[in-house]
């Protein structure tokens, strides 16, 4: 899950004031000085010696609430009571509901909802099981699930601060593709109980995203989850990312004019997101891949003490090159950065080869600023929404999994994320396509209908979708009025 900071928010400051120590003025003096600029002063409570105001305050950088809060909090006679801001202020209470689809107004309705009748949609999904995907929340329903070790940007904080995050991703998969889904903080990072805990709550879903898992852990729990489960298991953070890297990539080299199958290409981090966007390079037909990690370049032949290193390492740098970033970036004609600020230096960039493709896509720093690399660079993308060509996996998952629940498909191929990222790809128009625009924007209307249209199809080819074509009709509908059609 991608995460960068904003330009600029406000925050709102309430200070509990003795009107005898302090004047307003010296109050808002401290809070310019700390580089805040107060639009509003409101009093919440008020007696002859002491009142209580609410300041909101414009700051350039949420970090500078800490230092309003302390230039404020100094002056005698000031107390500060508490602080939030904008971003704060929406997560009160959680972002997302449960919401009833049908109101409950009389004994009728209540019998039919719940007691007696229920009892025979209970006794109809009894014998034939399949029909608890028509009959109730399965059909639509997805489970974001994470252990919150590896919350991108933030690293290992744990279930209970990973869950606004998990709310976040609810919410873009319904606002996109109208797909209801439950974040679940799983209180334990052991890989076996992981696994044992999402099979115990699967009859409940339609599908499960795998969400901020750390690596290797998050390989063998896919896998296992994939071979246990009849339902689709995505982790988004390995091939959302990959696909739409790889949409991103196929303009881009389509822009400059080269192939594929022709391009050298250097990855520098090899975890959870590195090696899903090689794998799927390798499928779309990419031959010369380098990968470099905090051991330097991934060769044959050497043991690396995992599994997931020790297949890279097999099935990659076909040349045999070694060494360090700085000696395989040499001809390079394409970067792939998922690791961290900075990796990537100017004098690399410069020695790559003529029309360079650089995809920096560590967050919330890249791993070299745009503005280093733009003078040698054809074609930039990063992971943040303030450049152009953001790779964000928004572009894939709420398409990815509104096809998935619509065939009913019982799992994610590498056809599938092909496909999707195929779609993604197409979208931007050959009279649209230059080096500023190689992507299509998160909001670009076109983007769910699109994957999930060529993730259908791909599901049917691949033999996994469930569903008869002839059920998804224009007749099969969602919530929002959606019409779902099989290309």
């Amino acid at each position: 899950m991608s995460l960068s900071g904003g330009a600029g928010t406000t925050i709102i400051i309430r200070l509990e004031i003795d009107t005898k120590k302090v004047t307003l003025g010296q109050i808002a003096t401290a809070i310019g000085d700390a580089g805040g600029d107060i639009v509003a002063i409101d009093v919440t409570r008020a007696n002859r010696q002491m009142t209580v105001r609410d300041m909101t305050v414009n700051v350039i950088d949420p970090l500078q609430s800490d230092l309003i809060a302390k230039a404020a909090g100094s002056l005698p006679g000031v107390r500060v009571v508490n602080i939030s801001d904008q971003t704060f202020l929406l997560h009160l209470g959680g972002k997302i509901e449960m919401a009833s689809k049908i109101p409950i107004r009389n004994r009728d309705d209540l019998s039919r909802v719940y007691t007696p009748g229920v009892a025979r949609v209970c006794m109809a999904i009894h014998e034939d099981p399949s029909r608890a995907h028509t009959l109730t929340v399965k059909r639509n329903m997805a489970a974001v699930v994470t252990d919150g070790s590896a919350v991108l940007g933030l690293g290992n904080i744990g279930p209970l601060a990973a869950m606004p995050v998990m709310e976040g991703k609810a919410m873009l998969f319904k606002q996109f593709a109208g797909v209801d889904a439950v974040p679940i903080c799983l209180d334990t990072q052991d890989t076996e109980e992981i696994i044992r805990t999402i099979k115990a709550i699967a009859p409940t879903f339609g599908a499960i995203n795998l969400e901020d898992i750390s690596s290797p852990r998050c390989f063998e729990i896919e896998r296992r989850l994939t071979e246990e489960l009849d339902i689709p298991v995505f982790h988004d953070d390995q091939h959302g990312t990959a696909v739409v890297m790889l949409a991103g990539l196929l303009n881009a080299l389509k822009l400059v004019g080269k192939r594929l199958e022709e391009c050298k290409i250097v990855f520098s981090g090899i975890g959870a997101a590195g090696i899903a966007c090689t794998k799927i390079l390798l499928a779309a037909g990419a031959v010369n891949i380098i990968g470099v990690d905090r051991f330097g370049v991934l060769t044959r032949g050497t043991d690396y003490g995992q599994e997931s290193w020790n297949w890279y390492a097999s099935n990659t740098n076909p040349n045999d090159e070694t060494g360090g970033l700085t000696n395989v970036i040499a001809g390079a004609d394409v970067f792939i950065g998922v690791s961290g600020p900075g990796v990537l230096k100017k004098h690399d960039v410069q020695r790559m080869a003529k029309d360079a493709i650089v995809f920096a896509m560590a967050n919330p720093s890249p791993e070299i600023d745009p503005e280093e690399a733009e003078d040698y660079v054809r074609v930039m993308a990063t992971g943040r929404s303030d450049y152009p060509n953001q790779i964000n996996n928004v572009l894939c998952f709420p398409g990815m999994f509104r096809g998935v629940l619509d065939c009913r498909a019982s799992r994610v191929t590498e056809k599938m994320k092909l496909a999707a990222a195929r779609a993604i790809a197409s979208i931007v128009g050959d009279e649209e396509l230059n080096e500023q625009y190689i992507i299509p924007s998160v909001f670009n209307p076109h983007v769910v209908d699109r994957v999930k249209e060529a993730v259908i199809a791909a599901a049917y080819d691949s033999g996994v979708a469930r569903r008869r074509r002839t059920e998804i009709t224009q007749t099969d509908k969602t919530d929002k009025g959606d019409t779902y059609l099989v290309p």
